[in-house]
């Protein structure tokens, strides 16, 4: 009997040394995952998406657990990264912006009227700019694995339909708290305030500021009509990535196997939820219409002259983010239209 357990012992080990697994105590009993929307956010959605299958294709060795509403750092978006980088969080699936403050080449994607459409975002996220992306963010400490998608952040308004830079003069647009976007509304003539959103939707409804910008899902979800905003611009002036990504420390504590699992099951959810987010953009714009929103599209013409009246933009931003990325994001956006 004491033979047959030591063959038995023998052989388990040689399992796992040949799959590169772990034994059970080398795990964590959970690993966090920080995201900023829960569902039914597409954000949110990808996040459970890739914990589902992680955990299935682990066989439980690795379980993750969401955190939304980034409560790992006391709902503060702008130190997810820090806190991500720092090990005080082990997975996340973050936003360009959020974590831009921290990584400079990630204002690439705020920069206002770069990506037209989803072929402009896909040459960056998935061609050389996106690699060299990726790579400033391992510098950090930071392990990327894969895309996924916020979506195009359009602009709603109580005041006015808008279709030229003219049309914003004057008007209070609620941002995010990233000193880019403050340059972009003030060079359109807007007067950009910026504050969270739990503060937002509160201003919006008494009137205090005429609009914010935000991706098609979060205006229909957080049903943006309720609060007085009337007019939709589809203007597309910029894309927010989001990037499935693990800390460094925690990355490497895991056996191999799992590292491929992990990474794998970030591409498929990444895949899933873009697909799934962009699907879904048409049937969102019916809500906003069904509930008196007024939409506009914005010809190319019109969308030239907004580029054009934030080209000054792109000369604060360009040196800080990097010239030489910035350009090669410009030359493959315009290569992907030829």
């Amino acid at each position: 009997m004491a033979l047959s357990r030591w063959v038995l012992a023998a052989a388990l080990a040689a399992t796992v040394a040949s799959t590169g697994i772990g034994h059970a105590a080398d795990y964590k009993s959970e690993y966090t995952v920080s995201t900023v929307l829960p569902t039914p956010f597409p954000w949110g959605q990808a996040a459970e998406r890739w914990v589902e299958l992680v955990e299935e294709r682990t066989e439980g060795r690795v379980n993750l657990e969401i955190y939304s509403g980034v409560q790992l750092v006391s709902g503060n978006q702008t130190k997810e990264f820090a806190a991500l980088r720092n090990g005080l969080i082990d997975f996340a699936v973050g936003s360009t912006i959020n974590w831009s403050p921290q990584v400079k080449e990630l204002n690439l994607f705020s920069l206002p009227f770069l990506m037209p459409d989803h072929a402009a975002i896909d040459a960056l996220t998935q061609g050389e700019v996106g690699e060299r992306i990726f790579a400033a963010i391992e510098r950090q400490g930071v392990v990327p694995l894969a895309w996924g998608e916020n979506g195009f952040r359009e602009l709603t308004n109580s005041t006015r339909p808008v279709t030229t830079p003219e049309d914003l003069a004057g008007m209070k647009i609620r941002v995010v708290g990233s000193p880019l976007f403050q340059d972009t509304f003030e060079a359109l003539g807007a007067n950009p305030t910026q504050m969270s959103w739990a503060d937002a939707k509160p201003a919006l409804a008494t009137g205090a500021v005429d609009g914010q910008e935000n991706p098609l899902s979060v205006i229909e979800i957080a049903k943006m009509w309720e609060v007085n905003q009337k007019h939709l611009t589809r203007w597309h002036y910029m894309a927010d990535p989001l990037i499935f990504a693990a800390n460094g420390a925690t990355w490497k504590s895991l056996p191999e196997a799992d590292r491929r699992i992990i990474r794998e099951a970030a591409r498929e959810a990444g895949r899933w939820e873009i697909e799934k987010s962009r699907a879904e953009n048409e049937k969102r714009l019916a809500t906003l219409r069904e509930n008196g929103i007024e939409v506009v599209e914005l010809t190319d013409a019109q969308r030239a002259a907004f580029r054009e009246a934030t080209e000054s933009v792109y000369e604060q931003w360009a040196p800080r983010i990097g010239e030489d990325l910035v350009e090669q994001a410009r030359e493959a956006v315009a290569e992907r239209h030829q």
